[in-house]
């Protein structure tokens, strides 16, 4: 295996932390995925789909994929868009619910985590990966 390898290092961590905080949502039938579209929607909301895949980064495709779920949970809404031809997406009383609820979960995952790699590592570790997901990246 090439521990080199920056891709595959953050993939194996990412899907590390996954299971972590899907395993602390279970009880609420929610996956991390779809606990943090729901905290955007819920900061940001009613967005557009496009602006909200951006913000993600994740592909359009991919987004309408996680919304369908949340959708037919009635967490979240979908209605046409100011400019008629797109999308809005927004939160549920439902879904803000849920929020409430999943953010004691959540919390527990946070613990966890900083229990295993500290309070200042775990910071530091999201400013890292902050900065990794908004670089455009360019092969030379």
């Amino acid at each position: 295996m090439n521990t080199a390898c920056n891709c595959l290092s953050l993939r194996q961590a990412t899907r590390r932390v996954t299971q972590l905080y899907d395993q602390a949502l279970a009880p609420l039938d929610l996956r991390a995925t779809q606990f943090a579209l729901l905290s955007a929607i819920e900061q940001r909301g009613p967005i557009a789909l496009n602006p909200l895949a951006e913000e993600m980064v994740l592909d359009r495709a991919t987004l309408g994929h996680n919304v369908r779920p949340l959708k037919a949970r009635g967490l979240v809404r979908l209605a046409v868009g100011k400019d008629r031809r797109s999308r809005e997406v927004s939160i549920t009383r439902a879904g803000r619910a849920t929020i409430a609820e999943a953010r004691k979960y959540w919390r527990r995952a946070q613990r966890a985590f900083e229990g295993e790699l500290g309070a200042d590592t775990s910071a530091m570790l999201r400013s890292v990966l902050q900065r990794v997901a908004a670089a455009e990246f360019a092969l030379a």
